[in-house]
């Protein structure tokens, strides 16, 4: 018989009657500190300093909307029979993949406003965005979701895991697969690569779509080892599909822009807003 170990509180802190969820927290904690890179590395290329904060302002809220529909829409058949759980992110439930989207269309729209290239502001943020996503799978970790199939514990002590990750992995009896854990280090290896990248001053758009390409890539298999995947018709898993999608077409959009020149500028290369701007301040000068 297995020892059932108590699981981790999901709740960090209560303040009346206020509970406030590990799972907000950490997913609070990484956005904050992928603005901080961001951040730094966008005073680095001449953009104002409160830019990065400006434009977290519309994406977070947005992002967290989209990711939240995105989920719903899946799982309509469930919402549709419990609609006050809807808005109960605190319980989990948010897609990644809808909060891309929510913040890619965002960050399209701030940057045509503002007059910079989205380009060049997405290859600042995306190793902030793939690092942020690493700290928040330690949300689902607290909330016991985001896991795989059935394993042993021996499995899990052969990966070197320590006990209080083991022993949260234990879930109604049955030792499971911490798919939580793949992404998250999948993720900072990610992370390690794109601010490499950076060296290279690679053409403008190639880092953000690299990050793309490496998030996609270790999702789709990552989540062929889970057992709560978002499906579609009760078939083919949703996750795995957009991932193969985004590969593509990343590698597709890559491959257009070289041949046909569209985007030459490279990552080092100034924005052109901002070299008209200093002109213009030359010339009043």
């Amino acid at each position: 018989m297995l020892f059932q170990a108590q699981p981790l509180d999901p709740v960090a802190f209560e303040i009346g009657a206020l509970s406030v969820q590990w799972y907000g927290i950490l997913i609070v904690l990484g956005a904050a500190i992928g603005y901080v890179i961001a951040a730094r590395e966008s005073k680095k290329h001449g953009y104002p300093d409160d830019l990065f904060a400006d434009l977290l302002i519309w994406a977070i809220p947005i992002a967290i909307v989209s990711a939240r529909l995105y989920y719903v829409i899946f799982q309509f058949d469930y919402y549709a029979q419990n609609p006050a759980q809807i808005i109960a992110i605190w319980e989990g439930g948010l897609a990644i993949h809808g909060g891309l989207i929510g913040a890619v269309i965002t960050a399209i729209v701030f940057a045509k406003r503002r007059g910079y290239s989205f380009w060049k502001l997405a290859d600042i943020a995306a190793p902030s965005i793939i690092l942020g996503q690493a700290i928040g799978r330690w949300g689902n970790f607290m909330n016991q979701e985001a896991y795989g199939g059935e394993v042993s514990r021996s499995f899990l002590e052969n990966l070197m895991l320590p006990d209080w990750i083991i022993d949260q992995m234990l879930i109604e009896g049955t030792y499971h697969h911490p798919t939580f854990l793949y992404e998250s280090i999948w993720n900072v290896l990610g992370f390690a690569l794109l601010i490499f990248l950076r060296r290279l001053n690679l053409r403008r758009g190639n880092i953000f779509l690299t990050y793309v390409i490496w998030y996609s890539f270790g999702r789709f298999f990552i989540e062929g080892l889970r057992t709560d995947s978002l499906m579609i018709g009760g078939l083919l898993q949703t996750a795995q599909i957009i991932s193969v999608v985004l590969i593509a077409g990343a590698i597709i959009f890559m491959i257009y822009h070289r041949k046909k020149g569209i985007i030459e500028a490279r990552y080092w290369d100034k924005d052109e807003k901002l070299v008209k701007k200093n002109r213009n301040k030359k010339k009043k000068k």
